[in-house]
């Protein structure tokens, strides 16, 4: 559902309407459908308007992405040329792990495989491809994604150990929090400081003692700060940024979701 091998039919409903096409798209296209080309091209350098018009302008620059593919340049995006152009995201959904691989670790694998695309919004706050595959297909100002973000790399490590997800998931930091809470999993700021935090758990950036507003993985810990990869963020540590990418932050105002007890 959140991997494939060899074949995509397998995939979430809401992953194949971004990697697979129903019909090729040329000139006069409207639509979602545009908007997706118009979003890749836009992601993979081929900067266009993002207004879900298919024109000269686009089909103009899917030449060039074709040119450049070693492809037939005729402006028409069929299924091949798509495949090309959606490669980052296709790349992140390749089942890579094996069951003998810990929990963790298979997180930090797929947090990295993502980290290495360099996922960002496009076309507007919380939009574009990466957003909606995070997000069950939805995006718009209203989806901020980090917690979908880390329920999607969850997903994607149980998935392919074959294991039930320590937590649900969700798109709410709060919500991950109880249910952290609720399995026993959930380590506060003040215990954090007196046991080790393994690589591959969550932390929630808390707000109030009942408020947290982001959340992402911990890569590595040190005394005094821990690594990250994390989504809806920036360089500057924002909890509404634009990109998937790692930071440092320190323990003040943090807790942590363990994997397992």
């Amino acid at each position: 559902m959140y991997t494939f091998e060899g074949q995509t039919l397998g995939l979430a409903p809401w992953i194949q309407d971004e990697i697979d096409l129903d019909s090729d798209i040329s000139v006069g296209a409207r639509g979602l459908l545009a908007r997706r080309v118009q979003e890749w091209l836009t992601l993979r350098g081929y900067s266009v308007a993002i207004d879900g018009n298919y024109g000269p302008i686009t089909a103009e620059l899917v030449g060039r992405f074709q040119e450049d593919m070693f492809l037939p340049a005729n402006g028409r995006v069929n299924q091949k040329t798509f495949d090309h152009l959606v490669e980052p995201l296709r790349e992140t959904l390749r089942q890579r792990l094996t069951i003998s691989t810990s929990l963790n670790s298979a997180v930090l694998d797929y947090a990295r495989a993502h980290l290495a695309q360099h996922p960002r919004e496009i076309g507007g706050q919380n939009r574009g491809p990466w957003v909606r595959t995070y997000m069950k297909g939805n995006d718009g100002t209203s989806w901020a994604w980090c917690a979908g973000f880390v329920t999607f790399v969850l997903q994607q490590a149980t998935e392919s150990l074959q294991v039930d997800m320590p937590i649900k998931g969700s798109f709410s930091c709060d919500s991950l929090a109880a249910q952290a809470k609720a399995a026993g999993l959930f380590v506060s700021e003040a215990e954090a400081r007196h046991r080790e935090i393994p690589p591959g758990s969550l932390f929630l950036v808390r707000r109030t003692s009942t408020d947290w507003t982001h959340v992402g993985i911990v890569e590595e810990t040190h005394e005094l700060f821990f690594d990250t990869i994390e989504g809806n963020t920036n360089d500057e540590g924002s909890r509404e940024g634009y990109e998937v990418c790692s930071q440092s932050r320190g323990y003040t105002n943090k807790d942590f979701i363990l994997l397992s007890r």
